[in-house]
């Protein structure tokens, strides 16, 4: 009987092993749900309007989850006029380390990729764009434009022309720095390195079948369908020097959705709202400050204050502009107490200079609108010079509240004995001390307050009513 008891035990045994085994295997040869269709993925990227923090949050975010589903390619789709040089770099940099293959696309018809969409555009694996598309423009902003005082074209001196000179040393640097960049990317990628040092020094353009011509770009596709196609088989090479065949006829595209934090960074980051922020932040902290107590003031100033730092850092800005304003808001405040109006006049002069400076960048969707300078200064002049005063006048005013409240009121006396008794004031019964006999129902004067007994007189005729005063 034991015998035949360990046998089957080990009958057992061996029958679950077999279970897990299969078990097992059937996983690993189940497909994965990115390929339950033997279809690739191509994950889509859309950079529409002018590039800043919130692009480059999008782009990191795109990757890595490119990455995390083992994403055949990733289509960078772009339709901008450039953005802020330090997100550009960011952008390029992560798409210089992807482990997937980046395909840049200037599409929609009609689109282009200006300034940093250039720079980004040769910085991808595979560069392409949609007919009636352009690409350059790639000068820096802040840079651009002839020298003051000289026409475009003036010959000097030797009989050279002028025109491409930079206008000092700090833009020679500039210039030279960005020539040598998108130099690099153009050799990295084996593109037209000539054409991209002139879309950097003379703002060159090109349409999508000039660019094709001019080896800026590697094929032009009407729609992504068709751009898949012609990228299909073609070997890439991927940072560390690994090479990959794509694999992209018929796979399957699925767009990426900026983040919680892109969305965010998308709003405080323009610098409209990152000023507004700012502005509204000093001045709940000013109200809480002139009125302790108030609560809501100061959580929503410290909240849109830091918030608004927080945009700023992210911003290039320019710290002398940011100190005039705060000085203007200072004299503004500092008018709210002591109304001189040559004071609070140089505290709006003030603001309204920092906040042309505050932004040193000139990059499109990056400058602060005169109508938010306007408006700002108007209201929060206003607001300083009516509702501090007001607070101001308040705050010196009489005490509405305590003894001080009850001193000079009307009462009226239910009983007394002596030098005590019970009195009716400002609708309560009252304990009551004084020094004569008064006699119930008669009107007297409150004359201070001791704990909670009230201290009472007779009232004071009035001059003209055949009294004293």
């Amino acid at each position: 009987m034991l015998c035949k008891g360990a046998l089957a035990v080990q009958t057992m045994k061996a029958a679950l092993v077999a279970a897990i085994t299969v078990v097992a295997l059937t996983c690993c040869l189940l497909p994965s749900s990115a390929e339950e269709s033997g279809r690739r993925l191509a994950l889509i990227v859309s950079i529409d309007g002018a590039i800043g923090p919130a692009s480059a949050s999008y782009v990191r975010e795109a990757l890595a989850t490119a990455s995390e589903r083992r994403a055949e390619v990733v289509l960078l789709r772009m339709n901008t006029p450039g953005g802020l040089n330090s997100s550009m770099r960011e952008i390029i940099a992560d798409v210089l380390g992807s482990p997937v293959p980046v395909i840049g696309y200037v599409a929609p018809s009609g689109a282009h990729a200006a300034s940093a969409g250039t720079y980004i555009l040769y910085a991808t694996h595979i560069a392409a764009m949609a007919p009636g598309t352009n690409i350059g423009a790639a000068t820096p902003v802040q840079i651009g434009g002839p020298l003051p005082g000289l026409p475009s074209g003036t010959p000097d001196k030797d009989g050279k022309d002028k025109k491409d000179e930079p206008k000092d040393a700090m833009t020679a640097k500039a210039t030279n720095d960005a020539v040598a960049f998108i130099r690099s990317l153009a050799e990295l990628r084996n593109r037209n390195a000539d054409w991209a040092e002139k879309a950097v020094r003379e703002a060159a353009t090109l349409t999508a079948n000039g660019a094709l011509e001019a080896h800026a770009i590697d094929l032009v596709a009407r729609d992504q369908a068709e751009l898949l196609r012609q990228v299909d088989g073609r070997v890439v090479e991927l940072a560390g020097g690994k090479t990959q065949r794509l694999v992209t006829k018929d796979a399957a595209v699925e767009a990426v959705e900026p983040g919680r934090i892109s969305r965010f960074l998308a709003v405080i980051t323009d610098p409209n709202v990152a000023f507004i922020l700012l502005m509204v932040g000093i001045y709940g902290l000013i109200f809480e400050f002139m009125s302790p107590g108030a609560v809501a003031p100061g959580v929503v100033g410290a909240i849109c204050l830091l918030i608004g730092l927080y945009a700023l850092n992210l911003l290039p800005i320019n710290y002398a502009g940011l100190a005039l304003m705060l000085v203007g808001l200072v004299l503004l405040t500092v008018e709210a107490f002591n109304p001189t109006v040559v004071v609070g006049f140089g505290g709006i002069i003030a603001f309204v200079l920092g906040a042309m400076m505050l932004f040193r960048s000139e990059a499109p969707g990056y400058q602060l609108s005169w109508w938010v300078i306007g408006t700002t200064a108007v209201v929060f002049g206003g607001f300083a010079l009516i509702v501090l005063g007001s607070l101001r006048r308040v705050r010196k005013a009489p005490a509405l509240v305590g003894a001080q409240a009850m001193r000079g009121l009307p009462a009226e006396v239910l009983d007394w004995n002596g030098n005590e008794g019970h009195v009716f004031a400002h609708g309560e019964r009252w304990q009551a001390r004084g020094a004569e006999t008064f006699k119930p129902g008669e009107t007297v004067e409150v004359a201070n307050v001791i704990d909670l007994t009230l201290l009472i007189r007779r009232t004071p005729a009035r001059t003209g009513e055949g009294g004293t005063s």
